[in-house]
C-alpha cells in the first residue's frame, strides 16, 4: 500500500509526487485516476466533448517529453453536478507505468475524496 510509482510509457525525468482524488474514472482504453495537480504536460486544443457525465469543454494533456497523449483536463462542465471537475485533471491508466524504477511521477492512489463519483 502507499504510494505507487509511475511515469510515461515513453521517458522518465525527475521525480514528482502526485495524489489522486478518485480513482473512480473510466476512459475509452479503460481505468483512469482524476487529479487536481499535474505537472511535465502540455495542452491540446479546448474541445467539447460528449462523455457519460454529460458535455464537457476539455483540452487533452500529453507527456512534455515524450508527446504521448496521457489524458485531459476539464476546462467546464455544463452539468451543475459535475462542476466539480473543473481545473482538474484526468490521467488514463494505460498512459503510466508501475514499478520499483526511477520513475517521473509518484502516484498516491489513496483517494482523498469519495470513489462513489460518477466515472467519465
Amino acid at each position: 500500500m502507499g504510494e505507487r510509482k509511475s511515469s510515461s510509457k515513453k521517458k522518465s525525468s525527475g521525480k514528482k509526487r502526485l495524489k489522486v482524488s478518485s480513482k473512480a474514472f473510466h476512459c475509452s482504453s479503460g481505468r483512469a485516476y482524476l487529479f487536481n495537480k499535474v505537472v511535465n504536460i502540455t495542452f491540446g486544443q479546448t474541445e467539447e466533448r460528449t462523455m457519460l457525465s454529460g458535455m464537457h469543454t476539455v483540452m487533452d494533456i500529453f507527456c512534455r517529453r515524450c508527446g504521448q497523449i496521457l489524458g485531459w483536463k476539464y476546462e467546464k462542465s455544463h452539468e451543475e453536478s459535475q462542476k466539480y471537475k473543473e481545473g482538474k485533471f484526468v490521467l488514463e491508466r494505460v498512459g503510466i507505468i508501475d514499478g520499483e524504477f526511477d520513475s517521473e511521477f509518484y502516484i498516491d492512489t489513496r483517494s482523498s475524496s469519495s470513489d462513489e463519483e460518477d466515472t467519465v
